[in-house]
């Protein structure tokens, strides 16, 4: 969902308020900007998965 909106062009602080937490400790609360800033960079940074073909 983070990266849909990222592509919409919101600001960091926008597209952490949208998401919900829905697993551990923190459920049903909304990430930070950092925690959001991080996954979306950690995303980028992540290597694309291998190609399956001929």
């Amino acid at each position: 969902m983070a990266l849909h909106l990222r592509g919409q062009n919101l600001s960091l602080r926008d597209i952490a308020a949208r998401p919900v937490i829905t697993l551990g400790r923190k459920k049903g609360q909304d990430p930070s900007p950092a925690t959001v800033l991080r996954m979306l960079r950690d995303h980028d940074d992540a290597k694309p998965p291998p190609r399956k073909g001929p």
